[in-house]
């Protein structure tokens, strides 16, 4: 699968059944493997001062279906 294809997907949280957003960048340790995924947070007003992404770990993702990531955050 490539990250392109990544990006097109939504990214709901398992324990609450919420969209939490879309996947912006990925995080690659120095080893070069894949230790994260950046999603950038859906914007129900705009707000210039607030942190828009989080950073959902490998570990954390539980399913990768054809149109959604589910992830389980806590």
């Amino acid at each position: 699968m490539k990250i392109s294809e990544l990006q097109e997907k939504d990214v709901v949280n398992v324990s609450d059944g919420k969209k939490i957003g879309n996947i912006i960048d990925v995080h690659i340790d120095k080893n070069g493997n894949l230790f994260g995924l950046v999603v950038e947070r859906y914007r129900f007003f705009l707000s210039f001062f607030t942190n828009n992404t989080v950073e959902v770990k490998w570990s954390q993702i539980e399913k990768i279906g054809k149109d959604v990531i589910l992830v389980k955050l806590d």
